[in-house]
């Protein structure tokens, strides 16, 4: 289709104005993910509980949390020892006549004046001995609009670095300093992608999976460079490199490599030379960072915008990608002419992430279609068609934009064995040795974050209310409690955050979290697979 036939597909959605208003907003992906439907056609209904158990998997809500803005990203770090803490990144557009007037005006507005995009960082730790509410704030921060996050997967200079995409165009790194009480993201550097563009993705190239246990390497070679690859509203791709003994980061490469927004840029985490980007002009491109400029590949085998896209770090050779066009796409990268699996869903993906131990799960955000998990096994062995673990999770007036595995997992603890969980404290293993240091969640002395807490009405229908009071507009409707009361585990089982007990962990049962645009809400999710 072409691009002024789009827009006038846009405009009988009512959509366009919007779209060329503000490029980089990402609510834009409702009206592309709509063109492919029938207008007349009913919206798809949220899966049943009944249907999750019958694919071998049920999802079940344990907390809901209003973020205030419009929210479109969420990431657990990934480094041991920090895995209890959320970060998620909001995205507020707002409009001049919700500006205060300026009295010198004769109309008390200032028609030229540009559209403001305002985000907030918050930083959110679980603690599971707080239920109903295991996430507590413990930061938020005002910035630019976020349209993107990354963990860096190895500590630089001693800390966790947080990467962020915002909408001044900017590449912003925070590190994480841990205090007696809590945690903070501190600003360690920025880098300026350029002008009058928004920085739509990132991606770090510290992601490949290590030999199991420990997934990811704690401590990287000094002399070993740790780059950065991001994509912006202007199509452009930008190669940087960061420093890893102080705050900085160095432009290695720029080049043009979409006609349109470069909705996304990821690293080949095996082959680190390699990166792949997707635009809205439909394409999914390869490139070779030592000869900027010239792709190695060009796919048109999705027939809208290209905006998501991970390497599998578990397995070589392996690409997920996502469209507006409602597919889910898995690619062998030493042959991209044809897809290894063809994964339709219900709505545009905006994220898509592999589970950081289980090497064939795959988790999409949806937009409009909720949030679906996929196990790509016989896709990535026997060359077969992925099938979903538990269908499409949706909830009413929500658009899904992020979404992301916790690296906190389940472990059933032997009694004469230490722990090395949330929740642990040193008088509780007598037997621990001095050397293995226990875990001990510490979370700040403040009011906890805003939280929604599943009420059952007499009918078996879900309600939700608020702490203080007021009702929620989407109705939810979660799982009955375990047995013993617990909604994240039962007697015996602990939630881990080291990876001394990896290999005795409990893979069926994992942590997610998602955030949901328009509605403003943040979801963490336990997922069980039977």
């Amino acid at each position: 289709m072409g691009r002024r036939r789009k827009w006038e597909k846009y405009r009988s959605l009512g959509c366009a104005p919007f779209w060329r208003r503000d490029p980089g907003y990402p609510a834009i992906s409702l009206a592309s993910s709509l063109l492919r439907r029938p207008l007349s056609a009913t919206p798809v209904a949220a899966a049943s509980f009944s249907e999750c158990w019958a694919a071998g998997s049920r999802v079940r809500l344990l907390q809901a949390v209003d973020t205030e803005h419009t929210v479109d990203s969420v990431e657990w770090c990934p480094l041991e020892g920090c895995r209890h803490l959320l970060a998620c990144g909001t995205y507020q557009l707002r409009k001049p006549e919700d500006q205060p007037a300026d009295p010198e005006s004769k109309s008390g507005l200032d028609v030229d004046e540009p559209q403001i995009r305002l985000g907030r960082l918050y930083l959110y730790s679980f603690n599971e001995d707080s239920s109903p509410c295991p996430l507590v704030e413990v930061q938020r921060r005002d910035t630019s609009a976020i349209l993107d996050m990354k963990w860096c997967h190895i500590a630089v200079a001693g800390h966790a670095l947080l990467g962020v995409a915002d909408a001044s165009g900017s590449i912003e790194l925070l590190r994480l300093v841990r205090s007696e009480n809590s945690y903070t993201l501190q600003p360690f550097s920025r880098f300026a992608l350029g002008k009058q563009c928004l920085a739509l993705s990132l991606d770090w190239s510290t992601g490949k999976a290590g030999r199991f246990p420990r997934c990811f390497p704690v401590s990287r070679a000094s002399d070993q460079p740790l780059k950065i690859i991001s994509s912006d509203s202007s199509g452009q791709l930008h190669l940087l490199q960061a420093y890893q003994a102080g705050p900085g980061m160095q432009a290695v490469g720029t080049w043009q490599a979409h006609h349109f927004e470069a909705w996304a840029a990821a690293f080949d985490y095996w082959q680190t030379e390699v990166v792949y980007s997707g635009g809205d002009d439909g394409l999914l491109k390869g490139w070779d960072t030592r000869t900027p400029g010239t792709s190695v590949f060009t796919s048109r085998r999705h027939s809208m915008g290209v905006c998501s896209i991970q390497s599998s770090p578990h397995c070589e050779n392996i690409l997920a990608t996502g469209s507006y066009d409602e597919h889910v796409l898995l690619w062998d990268t030493r042959s991209m002419k044809q897809p290894l699996a063809d994964m339709p869903m219900q709505g545009g993906v905006w994220r898509l992430k592999w589970h950081p131990f289980h090497c064939h799960l795959l988790l999409a955000a949806c937009m409009h279609g909720g949030f679906t998990i996929f196990n790509c096994q016989k896709a990535i062995e026997e060359n077969q068609e992925a099938f979903p673990v538990t269908p499409s999770y949706t909830l009413p007036s929500s658009l899904v934009y992020g979404a992301d595995w916790s690296w906190l997992y389940f472990r059933r603890l032997p009694q004469t064995h230490p722990s090395f969980c949330l929740g642990s404290s040193p008088g509780s293993d007598p037997g621990a040795k001095t050397a293995d240091a226990v875990y001990t969640l510490k979370v700040a002395a403040q009011s906890p974050a805003p939280c929604f807490e599943r009420l059952a009405d007499a009918d078996g229908e879900g309600g939700t209310k608020h702490q203080s009071g007021g009702k929620l507009k989407t109705p939810l409707q979660p799982f009955a409690e375990d047995k013993n009361g617990s909604q994240l585990q039962a007697s015996g089982i602990k939630i881990c955050d080291c990876d001394h007990y990896l290999e005795a962990a409990n893979f069926d049962i994992s942590l997610l979290a998602t955030c949901s645009f328009y509605d403003h809400v943040l979801h963490l999710w336990k997922w069980e697979s039977s």
